[in-house]
């Protein structure tokens, strides 16, 4: 799990470099509704598309210029985090507002 905030947060501060003025990188836990938990980090940047959203946890996709990422990051998040601990891992995101992703996952009792 360490390795997927570590993936999360790598994008944002990379997409943080592209805004003027305060950028601003948020953290939030909380119980979910199905009794899980759900860390939401949101950053401040420029947003995903529509379309790119649909590809971002393929193997290989990156909207980084060559030789920035390996497209690798948030497919391997994405496999850490719903095959190895059966959660969910989201996105959400408008262009010009910000990106957030969620992670959801389950509590072991």
């Amino acid at each position: 799990i360490i390795q997927v905030f570590m993936n999360i947060l790598a994008n944002a501060l990379d997409a943080l470099e592209t805004v003027e003025g305060n950028s601003v990188i948020t953290i939030r836990t909380s119980l979910s509704v199905d009794d899980g938990v759900e860390i939401a980090i949101a950053d401040n940047g420029p947003g995903i598309s529509e379309e790119d959203r649909a590809k971002l946890f393929d193997p290989f996709f990156t909207t980084k210029p060559v030789g920035k990422g390996t497209g690798l990051g948030l497919s391997i998040s994405y496999q850490i985090v719903v095959d190895k601990h059966q959660g969910r891992l989201s996105c959400e995101s408008s262009l010009g507002e910000g990106t957030t992703f969620v992670i959801e996952l389950p509590l072991r009792g």
